[in-house]
C-alpha cells in the first residue's frame, strides 16, 4: 500500500497505530469507572485490557511494514526508524502494566487511571518517533510529558510522589520553554518547522546563521534536559526516588528511549549540514554523563537511586551514538534502547517485590540472602544487573559493542575509551547488589513466603531475562532490523553529507 497524503484517509492510514491505542485508552479509562457502591475493577483484569489494545497497537505496526510513504512534506512519515520506535514504545508500556497490577493493589491506586495514562503517555511517544513536524513533535512530547508528570505524582497518599511529581513538573516545564523557544528562532532562521526543509535550507546555506545555531543551541538543551544528560540531569534521582516503582520503571525506560528517538529525528534531519556545530557540544555532554553519573553511582546506597543514575550513565552511552553519527551507531542506538527497556523494566519489577509493593526496604542491606530466600528471582535480578553493566553473554554487552563499533565508525577514540572505562566502573555498584544477594546472610526471621511474586509478573521477568541471554547470544536478527531501521533516516542523511570526522 502506497499513501502520498493527498487526502486525509492516508494520514488516518498512516496514524493507525497511534488511533487504535488513543480509543482503545479511552475503553480502559471507561472500564475502570465504578458509582461508589460498586467493587473498584480489579488491577489484574485491568492490566489485562490494557494489554489487549497493545496487542492490536503492535499488530498494526507490523502491518505498516507494507506501506511506504511518497509524500516528503507529509508531518507523518512512514519510515523503518519509526516503526521500529514503536516497537520500543509498545514493549515498554506492556512490561510496565504487566509488573504493575500487585503494587497497585496493594497501594490502592486508580488502576483504571493508572493504565490509562501508560497508554496516552505511549501514545505521545509514537507521535515523537513518527512526526516530521516540530511543533506535532513539541505537541506530543507534551502529551507524553504530561502522563509522566501524573504517574510520578500519583500516588497521593505518599509525600515523596507529591514531591518527585512537582518537581519534574517544574522542570519538565522549563525544559520544554527552551524546546518552544528553540523551535521559534528555528522557524524564524529557515521558515519551515518541516524537518526536510530545515535541512534542505541550512544545506543550501539560505537561513539566518545566528539565529539558527541559537535555535538549534536551545533545542538541543531542551533535549538534554528530557534525557537527563549531565548537567541536566539534577531532578532524575529524586524524581525516580519518589515516584511509584511502576512509574519509574516506564520513564526510565520508554520515556528516555521517546526523548531519545526525537532527538535523533530532529538532529539527524533538520541539523545534519550544522554537523561541525554541535558534535563538539555532543561529545563533552556524552563524556560528563558517563564519567558523573557512573561515579555518583558508586556511592548509593538506595537501590532505586542507584539505578536512577544507572539510567543517567546509560544516556551517556547512548548520547556517544548521537555523537558518531553514523548507520552503525544509529542502529546500535536502536538495539540498545529495546534492551534497555527489558533489562530496566525487568530490574525495577524485582525490586519492587523485594520492597513488597512499596516504598520501603530499598537499601542495599534489604537484599541480603535474596539470593536464598527467592533464588529464581535473584537470578533474574542478576541477569539484569548483570546485562545493564554489560556483561559478556547478553544483550547489554552486545548493546555497548555496537555503540563502540559506531564510536570506532566515527574515529571517535577518546568517547570508545571512556565508554569502555565507566562500563567497568559500573561493575561495582551493580555487582555490589548481586554480592548482597548471594553473599550475604538473610535477616533473622526472613522467610521465603515474605516475598510474594504474583504469575504475570514472574513470566515477565522470565521472558525478558531470556530474551536479554538470547540477544547476547544471537544479537544478529535484532541488529538487521535495526540496521534498517537506520535507513529511515536516509543512512543518516547520507552520512550526515559527508561531515562525519
Amino acid at each position: 500500500m502506497t499513501l502520498d497524503f493527498a487526502s486525509n484517509a492516508d494520514y488516518l492510514w498512516a496514524l493507525l497505530p497511534e488511533i487504535v491505542l488513543s480509543a482503545w485508552a479511552m475503553v480502559v479509562l471507561l472500564a475502570g469507572v465504578r458509582r461508589p457502591h460498586e467493587t473498584p475493577a480489579s488491577p489484574e483484569v485491568m492490566a489485562w485490557l490494557s494489554l489487549a489494545g497493545i496487542a492490536i497497537a503492535a499488530g498494526v505496526n507490523g502491518w505498516l511494514y507494507g506501506v511506504t510513504s511518497t509524500d516528503p512534506t507529509a508531518m507523518i512519515t512512514v519510515d523503518g526508524f519509526r516503526l521500529f520506535a514503536n516497537w520500543i514504545f509498545l514493549l515498554g508500556a506492556a512490561l510496565t502494566i504487566l509488573i504493575a497490577p500487585p503494587y497497585v493493589a496493594r497501594q490502592r491506586l486508580q488502576a483504571g487511571e493508572f493504565y490509562t495514562l501508560i497508554l496516552l503517555g505511549t501514545v505521545g511517544m509514537m507521535f515523537m518517533g513518527g512526526t516530521q513536524n516540530l511543533i506535532l513533535l513539541f505537541l506530543a512530547l507534551e502529551t507524553m510529558s504530561v502522563a509522566a508528570y501524573v504517574l510520578t505524582a500519583y500516588n497521593r497518599r505518599d509525600r515523596r510522589s507529591a514531591e518527585g511529581g512537582l518537581k519534574y513538573f517544574l522542570l519538565g516545564s522549563f525544559s520544554s520553554g527552551f524546546l518552544l523557544y528553540g523551535i521559534a528562532l528555528v522557524w524564524g532562521a529557515t521558515g519551515s518547522v518541516h524537518l526536510p526543509e530545515i535541512g534542505a535550507t541550512v544545506e543550501a546555506g539560505a537561513g539566518f546563521t545566528g539565529l539558527l545555531l541559537a535555535g538549534m543551541a536551545l533545542l538541543l538543551i531542551g533535549f538534554a534536559f528530557k534525557v537527563a544528560a549531565v548537567p541536566f540531569h539534577m531532578w532524575t534521582p529524586d524524581v525516580y526516588e519518589g515516584a511509584p516503582s511502576p512509574s519509574t520503571a516506564f520513564m526510565a525506560a520508554a520515556v528516555k528511549a521517546a526523548s531519545f528517538i526525537a532527538f535523533v529525528r530532529v538532529f539527524m534531519e533538520a541539523f545534519p549540514a550544522l554537523y561541525e556545530s554541535w558534535y563538539p557540544i555532543m561529545w563533552w555532554l556524552a563524556a560528563l554523563t558517563m564519567v558523573v553519573a557512573n561515579v555518583v553511582a558508586l556511592s548509593q546506597t538506595n537501590v532505586k537511586r542507584m539505578l536512577a543514575y544507572s539510567s543517567v550513565a546509560h544516556g551517556g552511552y547512548l548520547l556517544v551514538a548521537l555523537a558518531a553519527a553514523n548507520q552503525m551507531a544509529m542502529a546500535g542506538l536502536l538495539f540498545y534502547l529495546l534492551v534497555y527497556t527489558i533489562m530496566n523494566v525487568g530490574a525495577f519489577g524485582v525490586l519492587m517485590v523485594v520492597s513488597n509493593y512499596g516504598e520501603d526496604r530499598l537499601q542495599v542491606e534489604d537484599y541480603a540472602g535474596f539470593g536464598w530466600t527467592r533464588p529464581l528471582l535473584a537470578v533474574l535480578f542478576t541477569i539484569f544487573l548483570l546485562s545493564l553493566a554489560g556483561f559478556p553473554g547478553t544483550g547489554g554487552f552486545m548493546a555497548k559493542i555496537y555503540l563502540l563499533q559506531g564510536a570506532v565508525d566515527s574515529h571517535l577514540w577518546t568517547l570508545a575509551v571512556l565508554l569502555v572505562l565507566t562500563t567497568v566502573v559500573s561493575y561495582y555498584y551493580y555487582l555490589r547488589v548481586a554480592w548482597f544477594m548471594w553473599m550475604r546472610p538473610a535477616p533473622e526471621g526472613q522467610t521465603p513466603g515474605s516475598y510474594w511474586a504474583p504469575l504475570p509478573l514472574s513470566l515477565a521477568l522470565i521472558a525478558g531475562a531470556g530474551i536479554i541471554l538470547y540477544l547476547g547470544i544471537f544479537p544478529s536478527g535484532l541488529l538487521d532490523g535495526a540496521m534498517a531501521g537506520a535507513e529511515g533516516l536516509g543512512l543518516v542523511r547520507d552520512t550526515l553529507l559527508g561531515l562525519n570526522p
